[in-house]
This record gives C-alpha cells, sequence and structure tokens, in this order.
C-alpha cells in the first residue's frame, strides 16, 4: 500500500506524523468493517478518538479508524440522571450541554480535552473528581464479529489514570458508548485551586464550571495554537516515608493522601528542577504549566518530545528519587508503544 496520508490534523501536538490511511467510522458497523479490512490486509489499526492524548512518536505504518460515533440520551429516575453517550462526542461539550438541561456533575472536568470514548480508557479526572465517580458502565465492541458488551464501573478497573482498557482491550475492541449517572443532589468539590475561595453555601454548578475553565485556560495553552497533550506526567504515587522525607526537606512540596500512598504534584517537581522553557528541539517545557510539553511553532518531531520527556524524566529522579509516568499513549510504527521504556 503506496497511500500516505497526514495525521497532523488529527493529534492534538499538531505532529506531521502520516499514516497509510484515514477512515471515519460513524456507527459500529462502519467501525467493524473497516477494522475488519485492515485485518484482511494483515494492516496495523489504530481506534483514533481526539487525538487528544496520544503522541506519534513517528509515522504509523497502517490504517487509522477515528470514532465518530455520535448520541446523546438522558433518562432520570427520582434520584439520578442517566445519561449515554456515544464514544465520538467531545467531552467538554458533552458538559457545557448538560449544564444548558441543568442536569450537573461534570463541571470539575470541564475542557479536559478529547471524546468521551476516550474517557474511560485514562479515568480521566481533575480537580478533585475522576470519571469513575460517574461512569455507570461502558459500551465495548469486539471489531472481528460485532459483539457488543457492557462493562460495569467495577469491571472496568478504574485506577489513576488506569483502566481494564488499558491492558485487556487494547487490541480488537473499541468502546462504543458510556453511560453516565449523575446525582440529583449535587455536592460540589471544592478542594483544589481556585475552587477554594467558592463558597459551599452559594456556590452553583456553573460557579464551579466557570472557575474550572478560568483555572485551565489561564496555564494551559490551546492545543489550535500551540500543540500540546495537556498534562504530559501522571502525579507519582509514592509511599508514605519517601513524602515525608521530601516534606521535610522541600516543606513547600504539595502533596495529596490517597488510598495508596501520597499524589505527588509533578508539574511541580518539573518545575522546581529549573525546566520550565526548556526546548530539545521543536519541542519545549511550557512556561505557564511545567506539566505540558508543547510542539513549539509547530516544528517538533515525535522524536524531540521522546528525547525531551526522558530529559525531564532524568532530571527529576535525579532531584527527587521519583521517577515519571508519561499519561499520554505513544504509538509507534505499527500501533502503541510502552510510554515508560521509550523514555527509560
Amino acid at each position: 500500500m503506496k497511500e500516505s496520508v497526514s495525521l497532523q490534523a488529527f493529534n492534538t501536538f499538531g505532529l506531521r506524523a502520516k499514516a497509510h490511511q484515514i477512515k471515519t467510522a460513524n456507527n459500529k458497523d462502519e467501525l467493524c468493517t473497516y477494522w475488519q479490512n485492515a485485518h484482511e490486509q494483515k494492516l496495523p489499526t489504530l481506534i483514533l478518538g481526539g487525538g487528544s492524548n496520544v503522541l506519534f512518536t513517528e509515522d504509523f505504518n497502517g490504517i487509522v479508524i477515528r470514532n465518530c460515533i455520535a448520541g446523546i440520551e438522558i433518562t432520570e429516575d427520582e434520584q439520578y440522571w442517566s445519561v449515554y453517550v456515544g464514544a465520538g462526542e467531545n467531552w467538554h461539550a458533552l458538559i457545557e450541554y448538560l449544564l444548558e438541561k441543568n442536569i450537573y456533575g461534570l463541571e470539575n472536568l470541564a475542557l479536559i480535552p478529547g471524546n468521551v470514548g476516550s474517557a474511560p480508557i485514562q479515568n480521566i479526572g481533575a480537580y478533585g473528581k475522576e470519571l469513575k465517580d460517574v461512569c455507570a458502565y461502558v459500551d465495548i465492541i469486539e471489531l472481528s464479529t460485532g459483539h457488543v458488551s457492557r462493562l460495569t464501573n467495577e469491571a472496568c478497573q478504574f485506577g489513576y489514570r488506569d483502566s481494564i482498557f488499558k491492558h485487556h482491550y487494547q487490541q480488537g475492541f473499541a468502546i462504543i458508548a458510556v453511560g453516565l449517572q449523575l446525582s440529583k443532589k449535587w455536592e460540589p468539590i471544592l478542594t483544589y485551586g481556585d475552587l477554594s475561595k467558592l463558597s459551599l453555601e452559594t456556590v452553583t454548578p456553573k460557579d464551579v464550571f466557570g472557575s474550572v475553565c478560568s483555572m485551565r485556560t489561564s496555564k494551559l495553552p490551546d492545543p489550535t495554537l500551540t500543540g500540546n497533550a495537556g498534562s504530559f506526567f501522571k502525579n507519582p504515587i509514592v509511599d508514605i516515608r519517601i513524602a515525608q522525607h521530601l516534606k521535610a526537606e522541600y516543606p513547600f512540596c504539595p502533596q495529596y493522601v490517597q488510598q495508596d500512598g501520597v499524589k505527588l504534584a509533578a508539574g511541580w517537581l518539573i518545575d522546581q528542577c529549573g525546566l520550565k522553557g526548556h526546548q530539545i528541539g521543536g519541542a519545549a517545557v511550557h512556561m505557564k504549566q511545567a506539566l505540558v510539553l508543547i510542539n513549539k511553532d509547530g516544528l517538533a518531531t515525535g522524536k524531540d518530545i521522546v528525547n525531551l520527556a526522558a530529559y525531564i524524566r532524568q532530571k527529576v529522579f535525579e532531584r527527587f528519587g521519583v521517577q515519571l509516568e508519561p499519561e499520554v499513549r505513544f504509538i509507534g510504527q505499527h500501533g502503541e508503544i510502552n510510554a515508560v521504556d521509550a523514555i527509560s
């Protein structure tokens, strides 16, 4: 196959990677047909959503299938709104749509880029809330047979930026819809950032939405202007003894106690290493938020970003003894590759 098409418009890093073909699937039947055709031709396939959490480390030697399944259905009972959302719907646009209908519960997750179908894979989260808190189920399809299965919240095995979809449903499956359950008894989460300045007695869902949007736009670059994939690294979770040692040496080190340890702020660790603005090739650390790597001036290659991420990981480990792991998925010539291995 000699065809070659640009992926630049389909990844928020804006990298000039290429693929053999790009197909757009608007329903589950098209999704299966395109995948089966590629499988018959023995070509690698990549199911792509909004392209907001992927790094093409090189050209993709196969067929990219864009999952554009749309649709929003809302039902309710006395306690909950139940929202069935197609995988191809934009996540932020969904929150705006629900707010217009006075349906609340997703405000803390505003302006997270990408589509709904990608949200369960990473168990997206921000400002004290994660997808697992509102996800009732995820519908997946086996692409070779067209068989659809529904995974409950528990079956999704959600963890911090983790889920079963990262481990057991990477090949031959695709998410086609997500079911959300939103309580009619709205309880604001105001523990992070400027949200703590809001009054628990008077705050409204739209106040939370507005505050989250303001915080994100003030420190995160717009991917339509500057290529990026949002937070590049996970916030590391360390043993409490390591956290105590760091706190003793660095009293202002942000720390958040979790069930399985203490979460550190990866952006703070990177910033303390003096890496804001550091550049390798066309890739740079964002000046306002060290957790974000950018395609500066649109000139970066996938290799530039990999090299920059590796340098950051090395410097943070040298200073703090903490290993950073990418949150972004790395896509190589034949499909997804191990991101930690790529920058080690």
